[in-house]
């Protein structure tokens, strides 16, 4: 008679890294991706455990403070949430943390069950990038007249086809991949240093390097050299080939939150 399966648990981590050092989220032939390196922390605990599912990928260079991402342990490997939040920071690189570690349910997905995400980009407007900000901000040399930018970024709010403020994927979707996604808000945060202006993008989802190409679009609009009025045609719906000219660097960008239903949100400040 065929024995039966192991019991699975599943666990929900909430991890924060800098990702500066890395090549993204999502698993590469070559390694190191923040996925990569769990997914071998998660090996060294427990052999068994083969993959962990992220929430959305984040790029090269890009950085968070609660990427979210599940996987499953068999019973035998009988740890607790702090237990594999201990184990698995052993094994970590130290730029990679598990900040949060929960059990969940079975039918739990850390992707499909998330209804919003929340992104911060970073803008450095001053004449001198200190070094401590290296690759955390977009250097602007020079002042953003902010009301332009605001009107600029008003623009997308709300439900749009975003396929010209994405970068094609290459992999044989992208001309039937839908474009549609829905932005909650766009605020602009200025801090108490006059150089650093956050901008936060709120949504239900967020296509392949949407928030760098509204960033840069935004921007380049705000400098006069775009105009509002071509950010809200591109937003009607163009061919999959047909792309908003400017893409911010992935400098600056962060994940902050990432929204379950249940108005419960995975964030740095509900760490364990």
């Amino acid at each position: 008679m065929k024995p039966m399966a192991e019991q699975q648990q599943r666990f929900l981590l909430t991890l924060a890294y800098d990702g500066r050092s890395y090549e993204g989220w999502q698993s590469q032939a070559g390694g190191n991706t923040i996925q990569d390196y769990l997914q071998q922390a998660l090996q060294r605990v427990c052999p068994l455990i083969t993959v962990a599912h992220g929430a959305g990928r984040t790029d090269a260079g890009v950085s968070a403070l609660a990427q979210c991402a599940h996987f499953d342990a068999p019973s035998s490997a009988n740890l607790n949430c702090r237990n594999w939040q201990q184990a698995l920071n052993a094994h970590l690189p130290p730029l990679i943390r598990v900040m949060k570690c929960e059990s969940v349910a079975p039918d739990f997905h850390s992707r499909f069950d998330a209804v919003g995400k929340h992104y911060r980009y970073r803008l450095y407007l001053a004449d001198v990038l200190p070094p401590l900000h290296h690759r955390l901000a977009w250097h602007l040399r020079g002042p953003l007249n902010t009301h332009d930018l605001h009107l600029a970024l008003q623009c997308f709010v709300g439900r749009h086809d975003f396929r010209a403020f994405s970068a094609n994927r290459g992999d044989g979707k992208d001309q039937s991949r839908d474009a549609h996604r829905s932005i909650t808000s766009i605020d602009l945060i200025e801090s108490e240093n006059p150089a650093i202006l956050d901008l936060h993008f709120s949504g239900e989802g967020f296509l392949y390097k949407m928030v760098r190409f509204l960033t840069g679009s935004a921007v380049r609009c705000t400098q006069g050299k775009f105009e509002r009025a071509e950010l809200r045609r591109l937003l009607t719906g163009v061919d999959f080939s047909e792309k908003a000219p400017f893409c911010a660097p992935p400098d600056g960008l962060l994940l902050e939150k990432v929204i379950y239903p249940g108005s419960k949100s995975m964030t740095s400040s509900s760490s364990s």
